[in-house]
């Protein structure tokens, strides 16, 4: 079986769901229904809030389980709740690019790509 997918891959745009169909005895509604804001996740963030829930929002433990910065975890954990609120506060690209950049020079840092000093001036520049 296959996970369903949320948005489309022509348009990028959020699917809904219109029919169902039981698995015993092949009875089928169609219907305009909806799907939880968390089918519109991706894996990876799914992924982050199972370990987020696991680790009871112990953001130390979700460090250790995922061996990542406390900075990452905030940072993951902030996009995640953003996606949930359906809040069409839609960034702008250079607010998107600057929140991009943000996050590389994070993981290079967590990495042990450059050094804290790197790090920091990177994000002065930024």
């Amino acid at each position: 079986m296959y996970q369903v997918i949320s948005s489309c891959p022509v348009c990028g745009k959020k699917l809904k769901v219109v029919k169902l169909q039981c698995e015993n005895c092949d009875t089928v509604i169609e219907n305009d229904f909806c799907l939880s804001k968390f089918d519109y996740l991706s894996t990876e963030d799914l992924f982050f809030a199972e370990t987020f829930l696991k680790c009871r929002g112990n953001i130390k433990e979700v460090e250790k389980e995922l061996k990542i910065s406390y900075p990452t975890v905030r940072s993951r954990l902030d996009d995640i709740i953003q996606k949930l609120d359906g809040n069409p506060n839609v960034r702008s690209n250079v607010q998107s690019a600057s929140s991009s950049r943000k996050k590389e020079i994070l993981n290079a840092l967590e990495n042990g790509e450059i050094t804290p000093e790197e790090a920091l001036e990177q994000m002065k520049e930024n």
